[in-house]
């Protein structure tokens, strides 16, 4: 158990016949006892600091736990957000391409449709174009025979005109 300063002054030498002159052991010890209280307030002091300082850096520990956990929480949340934005990404393109690839078929498929459309037009025309040349002959031929002579011969024409 330590000395306190009442320890110290409570003290009591015995005497001795050549012993140390009593005021000045008694003023040193005064002086002892002073100094001795004025180190049991400041290690109080020390003390009261240490608990406070404790205290601060279990509260700053907790902090520091707590923004350790937030910070992981978020970076977990980062990747799956992270995550999701990737598997979004994929499904968007997918479904991209396979919207591309229904719109190319449809336009092979009309462009067929054209092209066929267009053929049928042409041998259409071919066939028109012949009947046509034919039918047109057939007139030039019908003009070019002698009957029409015989319609224009004069006797008749005359007839007709009065």
């Amino acid at each position: 158990m330590p000395l306190t300063p009442l320890d110290i002054h409570n003290k009591e030498f015995g005497k001795s016949f050549r012993g140390y002159d009593e005021d000045e052991v008694n003023e040193f010890l005064d002086q002892v006892i002073k100094d001795y209280e004025l180190v049991i307030r400041e290690k109080k002091q020390l003390d009261e600091q240490i608990l406070d300082m404790k205290e601060r850096l279990k509260h700053f520990s907790t902090i520091e736990e707590t923004l350790n956990k937030s910070i992981l929480i978020a970076q977990e949340a980062a990747e799956d957000v992270k995550g999701s934005a990737q598997k979004e990404a994929k499904l968007i393109i997918k479904e991209a391409e396979k919207n591309a690839d229904r719109i190319i078929n449809e336009a092979l498929i009309k462009s067929r449709k054209v092209t066929m459309e267009f053929e049928e037009l042409k041998k259409q025309s071919k066939v028109f174009r012949t009947r046509l040349r034919m039918a047109i002959e057939t007139q030039l031929e019908m003009l070019g025979h002698e009957d029409w002579d015989h319609i224009l011969d004069d006797k008749e024409t005359e007839e007709i005109a009065n």
